[in-house]
């Protein structure tokens, strides 16, 4: 058994692919490294050993979300069984959710057309555009 397969503690970037926050450890990797991610409010490299009880804070798509380990998955496995492994914070579930909600609300507002803009309405959205900047 290597140190990286103790049952006590995980490669953060491992722990990360494990419980399907990224796709790929290299992804997971990435993020890490561009100060996406956060281990007990502190900057870590991805070979940080994660211990059940540490407090994680991700950027998912722009929004700050904080976790708290659970548990340490031995494989990855499918969601529902990864989700057993981290519990995110009511306070962030909330700003998550308020968040959400008024993206949803700005999305509904916006004017949309009723079809897509034929070539002639095309060349003036694109001339207009070119004239404000």
């Amino acid at each position: 058994m290597t140190t990286d397969e103790k049952p006590d503690n995980h490669r953060l970037d491992k722990w990360l692919w494990h419980t399907r926050f990224y796709n790929t450890r290299s992804v997971a990797t990435a993020a890490i490294n561009g100060g996406k991610v956060h281990l007990n409010a502190e900057r870590v490299k991805p070979s940080h050993q994660v211990r059940i009880g540490d407090r994680l804070s991700l950027s998912l798509q722009g929004i700050v979300a904080e976790f708290e380990v659970l548990g340490l998955p031995v494989r990855r496995g499918p969601a529902s069984a990864a989700q057993a492994h981290f519990l995110e914070t009511p306070a962030s579930a909330e700003r998550r959710a308020k968040l959400r909600e008024q993206q949803r609300l700005a999305q509904a507002s916006r004017p949309r057309p009723d079809s897509r803009p034929d070539k002639r309405d095309r060349r003036r959205l694109m001339r207009l555009q070119r004239d404000q900047t």
